[in-house]
């Protein structure tokens, strides 16, 4: 007597599946599975797309943002290729987040090997985790090449349009080991962000390039022009020499503010530490006064109580002071803005959290993946705008009404 075959926990589906489309070799079955996976898929984007405007679909609105239609995207799968219509809203401000606004591939073993990745393993630690879950091995290689799916994506990117005005620009740079030529050089990696006019944060780029320069800032500056920034109004930077000359060079009617923090870093590194307390409180006194004209008086009397001590304190501050007392013209929630790179140096300190496993990177590529994997994970957090922002916006459009108008 022949044995009853087990019932399988998917046994409908598969009937339906062989039912409709009636495969004959192994083919059919993936394009069939294709199939089935685009349009789960489309089910998905629409029901992120109704949580996002509120109402369902055939539903009357509930305000002015509709739903406008379809966008259609080939990706790739671990059935193949296949093409998806990915839902639009009419404001443009839906992120669907099953299919990634810059993703490619959604072949699930790569993905969860490219997530990984964007989260600082190394690649040998991405193929020894691949091996224990699995129990198939994949090469650090083979890691490699995966991940490097995602550098047109990076590409992408890096050359997407910028909007024509950004009030707030903060530019630093950090400093990663890198592989060049068989030798390891030290390498920095240019951030430009800033804050839209709707006041939320954007990273507008990434730069890999050679030891910090004011020339290779001018290059940074002369691609977010090229790229469609035509007016910033406040730049905020550390103390690199040449650097004002090079924002000057490419946006001259922008504000130039000199980070305070990078100042008091920078000319307080030769203090001891006997005097670091006594010190570091007369400087408040300065960039925290109420207006220039008494933040000079407080400067004259550093200058008389410490530059006998520490000439080269009191000079940095004396000779750098036109850029560092730029705040002073405005009221205090742009001043709050403006005189530090906080917002930036946060920013920074989420790419080292995630590439800090990473002491050498075997080259730029490798260095520029994980920085951007690490940049998707930081600023899909970034949901909401800063607080205050209407009464910022006013005083700038007030400040700079001729830019701003132009």
């Amino acid at each position: 007597m022949a044995r009853k075959r087990p019932e399988r926990k998917n046994q409908k589906l598969l009937d339906l599946i062989r039912e409709q489309y009636q495969p004959e070799s192994a083919l059919d079955i993936q394009e069939a599975l294709k199939d089935l996976t685009s349009g789960l898929l489309e089910e998905m984007l629409k029901a992120e797309l109704d949580e996002h405007l509120d109402y369902d679909y055939g539903e009357k609105p509930l305000g002015l943002n509709t739903r406008n239609g379809y966008n259609k995207k080939n990706v790739k799968s671990s059935n193949g290729k296949m093409e998806i219509n990915i839902p639009r809203d009419r404001e443009g401000s839906f992120e669907p987040q099953v299919v990634k606004k810059y993703e490619k591939d959604i072949s699930n073993i790569e993905s969860q090997i490219i997530s990984m990745y964007g989260r600082g393993m190394t690649t040998r630690d991405i193929s020894n985790h691949i091996k224990e879950i699995y129990g198939f091995g994949l090469s650090e290689s083979m890691v490699s090449r995966i991940t490097n799916k995602i550098l047109p994506t990076i590409e992408e990117w890096r050359q997407r349009p910028l909007e024509k005005t950004y009030p707030f620009v903060f530019m630093d740079a950090i400093h990663y080991n890198v592989r060049d030529n068989g030798m390891v050089v030290k390498k920095a990696v240019y951030i430009v962000l800033a804050y839209t006019m709707d006041g939320h944060k954007e990273v507008l780029g990434m730069y890999v390039g050679e030891n910090e320069s004011s020339k290779y800032w001018l290059m940074v500056l002369n691609d977010l022009k090229n790229r469609g920034l035509k007016n910033v109004l406040i730049f905020s930077t550390d103390n690199l020499p040449g650097f004002s000359q090079a924002i000057t060079a490419v946006y001259p009617k922008a504000e130039i503010q000199k980070c305070i923090i990078h100042q008091i870093r920078s000319s307080t590194r030769y203090v001891n530490y006997k005097d670091r307390k006594e010190l570091m409180n007369d400087l408040k006194t300065i960039y925290k006064a109420s207006t220039e004209e008494i933040a000079l008086v407080q400067l004259d009397y550093f200058e008389g109580k410490w530059k006998k001590k520490y000439p080269s304190c009191v000079s940095s501050w004396k000779n750098n002071w036109a850029e560092l007392s730029t705040f002073f013209k405005y009221p205090k929630e742009i001043r709050k803005l403006m005189y530090t790179t906080n917002a930036i140096e946060n920013f920074n300190r989420q790419l080292r959290k995630v590439t800090k496993n990473k002491s050498i990177f075997p080259t730029d590529f490798s260095l520029e993946k994980s920085l951007y994997l690490a940049m998707v994970n930081a600023t899909s957090k970034w949901t909401s705008r800063m607080r205050g922002w209407d009464q910022i916006l006013a005083q700038l459009n007030i400040f700079f009404d001729e830019i701003l108008n132009s």
